[in-house]
């Protein structure tokens, strides 16, 4: 393929919190929201690589270094006639090696003979810059120093491969690294040529209220009718009741790990939201094709829909509890563990060997500090009742790090972060922003295209990063065009055929 220049890629990896108790969610799901790609059987994948990177790049003289890890597959590319350079930043998860050979990035690579390079994230996976994860070390956990790494890993990389000047990156990333990908182009537009940013969170919001406006819209649009929100509805309204005049049942019908009559306030709050998550997850992520949550093969939207709107003999809390189950039974739960105190002394383990540090701990301190993106039921009290606003959220931020990370202090940090990259009014070029709409993410992303060099690509009937994962036999006719469009840019911005 004829090129007058060399292009670098930069794909970022997404992922939502699941922890101690398993079920608590805080917008990331264990091993990220990205999870792996389906369809890898009998393929080498490339080895670990060691970055030496700096610690902390606010400030120069500051000289502390660790290793940062990353992969490389080489296979599409001709370091004679160099061609793309795709480079995946992995998010709030471990990086997978996985990515380096599946995926429509790989596509992408192969029609481009791009070098694909995988980085792995600070303080996730691998990627350890500090002996623990004490509050004080996690000082240098955020966005801004994520970005920093980028900038200083594609110097050295151009240096390594020494790259001329028409070396162009281009990134792509898929929820926060979505948002990443945008804020690279917009930070950096001397290093990174164009960006496409999938299912990006642009807008930093501490009471993300629309998440569960969009899941309920998600359930009315894969079913197109109202049936399924309504036996939701009544589900949650049953379950209040039975709360109140015979709670054994809900203990039984749930398989809680204790009896309510041990429970605390914040217990309750968990509770309601960790039933509320299953249909979070499920919408989030429906009909995707990632290998990471078998359940999600035949779990979908209209199957549990269809669960709760069929045999009118049982009452809406039991068709409910029924979907509990099969969560419970895939994530490898004997109970619905909902215990406040274990969560929190789970993520107050400041060692990297704990359950936590898989990334839980992490990207809790990013939303304390920099997002907020809590997912209150304060926009659909109607269906799921108001059990879990935002103070329970709040609440989680100073039993772990301490009273200091109060509410002002977590406005404040969402609104620095608005401030610094301009959240739905951010001006960078040649970036194509990819939301699904049945994915509810997409309420804090760019949708509409507001600039013809900053394209907004809004997938009907699609959910989170749907765009990201190996194309299948069973993908949608719109998501199949959004692949196909998402190329059209890539080829534009290098000025290819």
């Amino acid at each position: 393929m004829p090129r007058s220049f060399s292009v670098v890629v930069i794909c970022f990896q997404l992922i939502v919190l699941v922890q101690g108790a398993k079920r608590f969610h805080l917008g990331r799901s264990k091993g990220g929201n990205l999870g792996e790609p389906a369809g890898i059987s009998g393929v080498k994948l490339p080895p670990a690589q060691w970055f030496i990177q700096k610690l902390d790049h606010s400030r120069p003289t500051d000289t502390r270094t660790w290793k940062q890890r990353y992969f490389v597959n080489d296979s599409f590319y001709d370091f004679n006639n160099p061609g793309p350079i795709f480079l995946m930043i992995g998010g709030e998860g471990p990086a997978s090696a996985k990515w380096m050979v599946q995926g429509a990035w790989i596509e992408y690579a192969k029609q481009f003979n791009a070098l694909c390079i995988q980085l792995e994230h600070r303080y996730y996976g691998e990627s350890h810059p500090t002996m623990d994860l004490s509050t004080k070390n996690l000082l240098y956990l955020s966005s801004h120093q994520a970005l920093a790494d980028l900038a200083n890993f594609i110097s050295a990389m151009n240096d390594k491969y020494k790259f001329n000047r028409e070396v162009k990156w281009i990134a792509f990333g898929g929820s926060y690294p979505g948002s990443l990908a945008a804020w690279l182009r917009l930070k950096y537009p001397h290093l990174v040529h164009a960006a496409i940013s999938s299912s990006g969170p642009l807008l930093a919001k501490v009471n993300f209220m629309e998440y569960f406006q969009v899941v309920v819209n998600s359930l009315r649009e894969k079913t197109g009718d109202e049936d399924c929100v309504t036996r939701v509805k009544l589900a949650h309204q049953q379950i209040e009741t039975f709360l109140k005049t015979d709670p054994a049942i809900i203990e039984k019908e749930f398989k809680v790990c204790k009896p309510f009559s041990k429970a605390s306030e914040n217990d309750m709050k968990n509770f309601y939201s960790s039933i509320a998550d299953d249909f979070a997850d499920l919408v989030q992520y429906n009909e995707d094709n990632r290998i990471s949550d078998k359940r999600r093969k035949t779990t979908t939207i209209n199957s549990v829909c269809s669960m709760l709107t069929q045999h009118p003999e049982k009452p809406e809390y039991q068709k409910l509890a029924e979907f509990n189950s099969i969560v419970l039974e895939e994530s490898d739960e004997t109970c619905l563990d909902y215990d406040y105190s274990k969560l929190i002394n789970g993520l107050r383990n400041v060692s990297w060997s704990s359950e936590q540090a898989e990334g839980g701990r992490q990207w809790m301190y990013q939303t304390c500090t920099e997002f907020g993106f809590y997912q209150t039921s304060s926009g659909e009290v109607e269906v799921f009742g108001n059990q879990f606003p935002l103070d329970f959220f709040i609440q989680q931020c100073q039993d772990v790090f301490g009273t200091k990370f109060n509410a002002e202090f977590v406005s404040a940090g969402a609104e620095w972060t608005n401030r610094a990259y301009g959240g739905l009014d951010i001006a960078a070029g040649r970036v194509a922003y990819v939301h699904g709409s049945v994915d509810p993410w997409h309420a804090l992303g760019m949708t509409t295209t507001q600039d013809n060099d900053a394209p907004a690509i809004f997938i009907e009937g699609t959910a989170h990063c749907a765009n990201m994962y190996p194309p299948s036999a069973n993908d949608s006719t719109k998501l199949v065009a959004a692949r196909v469009e998402i190329q059209s840019y890539i080829g534009s911005w290098l000025n290819l055929p």
